[in-house]
């Protein structure tokens, strides 16, 4: 509910609005990077890289109209928010033209909090807000949603002749949030239950095609799109706070749990993620999509639902991905043996397209210097053309294809510690993939832990 009258006071400088509430179960604050509202001093001044502290109470810290981060005032980590958040824009000078009343927000229950802690502080920023560098993040989304999402909610790969993917609406799931769009979220859900949830589990088939009689041409499911999804239903309704039935979130990762995680044939108490609950794994060794793996959704996930495999599956991907690093670029596929790696028996030994998450979700969940994203940031940067970066190498590392797409290169830019830019005007030429491989990089800055 909007802050009342004798709740609010004004800031001398940049007009910005402060509210604190005296209940601990509801929102207590608003300030703004670089505008200290200091009580010791008995007035307001101006500090640069510097938040005052409220006291121990906990309280919101929301820029309109949608960024919010939950912090206790006089936690040191409060003040790395700070500076985050004018690395995103959000500084003195640019602030005061974004500022409208401040709006406050229901407290999540603390001892819930203490069992399923808060996730994705800035999941639910509109990218306009922070005005991710070069242009407005607003407008990408919305260039985006109006080329790849169908009236119905399917999202349309038109890369790949126009089919639909659990992937694909796992990532429209998580960038809808992300913009805090609650009516596209819904629809890409809803066509999503209606489709493609259509196994005996609470898994979903991969791919589904127009153009054929039958439409699912793959009931076999893709342990990335489930897991994406899980943790898209997640956020929306921790973070962004929507009504969502976390049931069937729950049973998503219960059969990720139980289907998809194999022991790793080299140490079999650490446990390997199967890219598809019928993937091949047996004694001659486990196939594994090292671009599977996203350790922040793993470990929000296992955390929320009491689900400690996926954390641990979380932390021997990222000792996985560092041994593929120290090879050379990270495959595509790779088939994890007793004797080590071997190439995969139904797949190119190659890394390409599958690849070029690994570095974008390593630094989303916070790990902008793991081996993995040093090696193929090094690897797209071998390039020969301008404004290209290498898209697809062979075993040896040397290039075999470049590309100057907007969304691969936004990965090296991420993956060099960087801002990516994003204009609605690339989003609208770019094909699927890397559009939005672009879009989740710059959710992916806003939200980096580093």
């Amino acid at each position: 509910m909007p802050c009342r009258p004798d709740r609010r006071r004004q800031v001398s400088q940049g007009r910005n609005e402060v509210c604190k509430r005296a209940s601990s179960t509801e929102a207590l604050a608003v300030a703004a990077p670089g505008l200290s509202p200091d009580p010791a001093s008995g007035g307001n001044r101006a500090r640069r890289g510097r938040m005052s502290a409220f006291g121990s109470t906990p309280f919101w810290v929301v820029v309109p109209p949608t960024l919010s981060i939950l912090k206790t005032a006089n936690d040191p980590g409060l003040r790395r928010w700070e500076g985050r958040l004018r690395l995103h824009g959000l500084s003195q000078g640019n602030l005061q033209p974004e500022l409208h009343a401040v709006t406050c927000v229901p407290l999540p229950d603390t001892t819930d909090m203490k069992r399923r802690p808060f996730i994705g502080a800035l999941a639910s920023l509109p990218l306009a807000a922070y005005g991710a560098r070069g242009g407005d993040g607003r407008s990408a989304w919305i260039q985006w949603r109006d080329k790849f999402v169908a009236q119905d909610g399917r999202v349309v790969d038109n890369g790949q002749n126009g089919i639909s993917h659990s992937e694909g609406q796992a990532y429209g799931l998580l960038l809808a949030q992300a913009f805090g769009d609650r009516p596209t979220f819904e629809r890409i859900e809803a066509w999503t239950r209606r489709t493609l949830a259509n196994r005996q589990d609470a898994l979903m088939s991969w791919a589904w095609d127009p153009s054929q009689a039958q439409h699912i041409l793959d009931w076999h499911n893709a342990t990335d799109g489930d897991l994406f999804r899980a943790w898209a239903l997640l956020r929306a309704s921790r973070v962004t706070g929507w009504s969502i039935d976390l049931s069937v979130t729950e049973a998503i990762c219960r059969d990720v749990v139980t289907l998809c995680l194999a022991p790793d044939p080299r140490t079999p108490d650490a446990l390997l993620l199967l890219p598809g609950a019928e993937a091949r794994h047996d004694e001659a060794g486990v196939l594994v999509n090292p671009s599977y793996y996203h350790p922040r959704a793993l470990r929000e996930l296992g955390t929320a639902f009491g689900m400690p495999e996926l954390s641990q599956a979380a932390a021997h991907g990222e000792r996985l991905l560092h041994e593929l690093a120290s090879i050379g670029p990270v495959p595509d596929w790779i088939e994890v043996t007793t004797e080590g790696f071997a190439p995969p028996r139904d797949h190119l030994l190659r890394s390409s397209y599958d690849a070029l998450r690994v570095p974008l979700y390593l630094a989303w969940s916070g790990l902008g210097d793991h081996a993995a994203v040093v090696e193929m940031r090094a690897a797209m940067r071998r390039a020969t053309l301008p404004g290209h970066v290498a898209v697809a190498f062979d075993k040896d590392g040397t290039p075999l294809s470049e590309s100057n797409e907007p969304g691969f290169r936004a990965i090296v830019t991420l993956a060099s510690g960087g801002i990516p830019d994003i204009e609605g005007q690339d989003i609208a030429n770019q094909p699927y993939y890397s559009a939005t491989l672009h879009l989740l990089c710059a959710i992916a800055r806003n939200e980096r832990h580093n």
